[in-house]
């Protein structure tokens, strides 16, 4: 009787975690919160929140500051848009897609936010603003819009609050337009009239070069550049892209990404040895359908969602939960568990498991393989897959389908024939040991899943883990000769106790509890913690703000290290292209803590003595660029250059910025040299940024 009670409070719990899974995810929170007003509480007055919006023009007609105003009625008060995380609910303003503009910098709140200590949040500093604000962010409009006709829609996500009670956050909608008065008083400067913003909020302005170009430079021009790279695609045909889709495929079977999952197979084609040459064929052909089912999915994201290959690893939930999974394997290869499904090491001997391998397991093995492949941008490969995500959904699929077969291809062969595996030993009490070692291998991947993840995720992410390996040894109590009910019901207390986990160690109880009674998971602890060490350490560096970059100087390149690049971040669109304006040469290099393959092509290429001298002989300005997490700056330049992928090395050559030289799959240092040797040296005396 306990013991049926206690597994329907398991089946209730974890019934009531599943809408909560999708807050825990790790998606963007405008994706979960700007979808309509919440409801309010019974009795509860709904107060007045105004929100409108402006356009002012700048002079040049092409740049413009968007300003959002919200009236907020006498008593109450929103967060700022800048408010710390781990406490209130901030605000965030989402402006709708549109391909008129784009904004260029921060948002930047007049007047500034009050801010104080809070002991209800832990003495975390809460701001709050109240009255009448302005939010100011500098824009970037499309040279094909005419300015006088321009509109921007969007959305101010606020939570209401006064000194008593605070009310669900809903979204307050807005149009802003080209005021007649802006649009006269834009051959001025935008300061000034009703809404002018304070001297801190000046950074907001659309950035403009404190001096123009010089003579030899060449204006980089977006639209330009989009149509150079138009004319390279409309010169590339479908067959060779397919074709280079599959030869990376194949390739893709010796990148570093997908060894640890190889012994899997490795352990499954002994089995095979076994079987009928027909049963044989038919696991390789589940386990190539595993492969292709998620390279289709990743082309259907490329459709839908306009995500690049390897994109998903900068979602921080995803690569927490694909480190758990390879977690629970590892603990199953070392005979902690037994997964239920055929073909998986689990306890007994191992050579046992691998003559029952059954259809699932190869199937699942085939997707496995090919989500710890993703980071992998594999030589050949990438340029067709940035290719192909710029054409019609059709040959998207396509050249997806050539990578994924491609991959799949060496395991089509050995199952149609099985004497290519004659050099592997006979199945034997060797393969336990094997099997041992593989789960090493395994935890070896999880230590790597979690060099890229942030450091606030590392703490929570360890308790994962830990409950994870709970979860698995009370399954494991279970025996498999139990009765299906009670096996049943182990799974769902396990599942239980993992969602519980979840939400204490990640955040989303604070989200679906609001008000009073919320509160942060460990991730959001450590993340305050985090930002409180940041502003300390920032704070005992005087003379530490923050610059621009900046050409290299012959000093400062002489100070480099011996066998590395000067380089400086990637940080604004507007810096940028104010290094290009000053006639610079620029190359950058776009990479990702989770791609192996950029950082080996930083060390053995691009950090190389032949590269350096080439970099400092032309006077390149080497930027990098970290895709590694959120980084809409980067993204956008990504996609300009229509490669939404890493690795990728752009060199912009100073007399013709909008003709760069773009590697999307992989080069050589012959290939960056001769690519720095068509570019013109930059001038001596380097332009410095302030």
């Amino acid at each position: 009787m306990k013991q049926r009670w206690l597994c329907a409070l398991a089946a209730a719990i974890v019934l009531g975690l599943i809408p909560s899974a999708g807050l825990a995810w790790g998606q963007p929170e405008e994706s979960l919160r700007l979808g309509g007003p919440a409801g309010l509480g019974q009795g509860t007055p709904d107060p007045k929140l105004v929100v409108t919006g402006q356009i002012v023009l700048t002079h040049d007609g092409q740049r413009a500051q968007l300003r959002v105003t919200a009236t907020i009625e006498p008593g109450w008060y929103i967060y700022s848009v800048t408010q710390p995380p781990g406490g209130p609910v901030r605000t965030r303003i989402r402006l709708d897609p549109s391909d008129d503009y784009e904004v260029a910098g921060d948002w930047q709140a007049d007047p500034a936010p009050v801010k104080k200590k809070s002991e209800a949040f832990d003495g975390l500093t809460v701001e709050t603003q109240s009255g009448k604000v302005t939010w100011t962010a500098p824009v970037r409009l499309n040279p094909s819009v005419d300015p006088s006709r321009l509109t921007i829609s969007g959305a101010v996500f606020a939570q209401r609050c006064d000194q008593d009670t605070c009310l669900p956050p809903r979204n307050f909608r807005f149009t802003a337009k080209v005021e007649p008065a802006a649009a006269e008083a834009s051959a001025g400067p935008v300061r000034g009239g009703a809404h002018a913003p304070s001297s801190e909020s000046a950074r907001a302005e659309p950035v403009v070069p404190p001096s123009g170009p010089s003579p030899s430079a060449s204006a980089f021009d977006p639209d330009q550049l989009k149509a150079h790279l138009q004319r390279e695609r409309d010169e590339t045909n479908l067959a060779s892209q397919m074709l280079l889709g599959f030869l990376g495929g194949i390739l893709l079977n010796f990148m570093p990404c997908v060894l640890p999952v190889i012994g899997l197979k490795l352990m499954s084609f002994l089995a095979q040895a076994g079987r009928s040459r027909i049963e044989a064929l038919m696991l390789n052909v589940w386990y190539s359908l595993g492969l292709l089912s998620v390279w289709l999915l990743l082309g259907t994201l490329g459709v839908v969602f306009s995500l690049g290959l390897g994109e998903i690893f900068r979602y921080q939930g995803f690569n927490v939960v694909l480190a758990a999974v390879v977690f629970a394997m590892a603990l199953s290869f070392l005979g902690v568990w037994e997964i239920p499904i055929p073909g998986f090491a689990g306890g007994g001997r191992a050579v046992a498991m691998a003559q029952r391998e059954g259809l699932v397991g190869a199937f699942s093995k085939g997707i496995l393989t090919t989500l710890l492949a993703t980071p992998c941008v594999g030589p050949l490969m990438g340029s067709a897959v940035a290719w192909s995500v710029r054409q019609p959904p059709a040959v998207t699929y396509l050249v997806f389908a050539s990578v994924g077969l491609g991959m799949a291809s060496p395991y089509l062969a050995i199952g149609a024939f099985p004497k290519l595996i004659r050099f592997l030993p006979k199945p034997g009490a060797w393969m336990d040991t094997f099997k041992n070692v593989m789960g090493f291998v395994l935890l070896g991947t999880v230590v790597y899943l979690f060099t890229f993840l942030e450091a606030t995720y590392l703490a929570p992410s360890f308790g994962l883990l830990v409950a994870v390996w709970a979860a698995c040894w009370w399954i494991a109590r279970t025996p498999l000769t139990a009765p299906i009910h009670a096996r049943l019901c182990s799974w769902a207390e396990a599942a239980a106790f993992l969602g519980v986990a979840w939400i204490v160690l990640f955040p989303g109880i604070d989200e679906m509890i609001p008000g009073r009674y919320s509160f942060g998971g460990v991730h959001d602890v450590m993340k305050a913690r985090f930002d409180r060490l940041i502003e300390q350490r920032v704070a005992a560096r005087t003379g530490s703000g923050d610059r621009p970059p900046q050409a290299p100087s012959p000093e400062s390149a002489a100070g480099a290290p011996q066998h590395g690049l000067p380089w400086q971040p990637f940080t604004t669109r507007a810096d940028f292209e104010r290094l290009l304006a000053a006639g610079n040469t620029v190359l950058v290099d776009f990479t990702a803590d989770w791609c192996p393959t950029c950082k080996t092509l930083e060390a053995l290429v691009l950090n190389t003595q032949d590269v350096r001298a080439a970099v400092q002989r032309h006077g390149v300005v080497t930027l990098q660029a970290d895709w590694t997490y959120e980084a809409p700056e980067v993204t956008a330049l990504l996609d300009l250059l229509g490669a939404r992928q890493v690795p990728t090395l752009a060199i912009f050559p100073a007399d013709r910025p909008n003709e760069p030289i773009v590697f999307r799959s992989g080069y050589t240092v012959q290939r960056v040299v001769e690519a720095l040797e068509k570019a013109p040296s930059a001038k001596p005396a380097a332009t410095v940024m302030r």
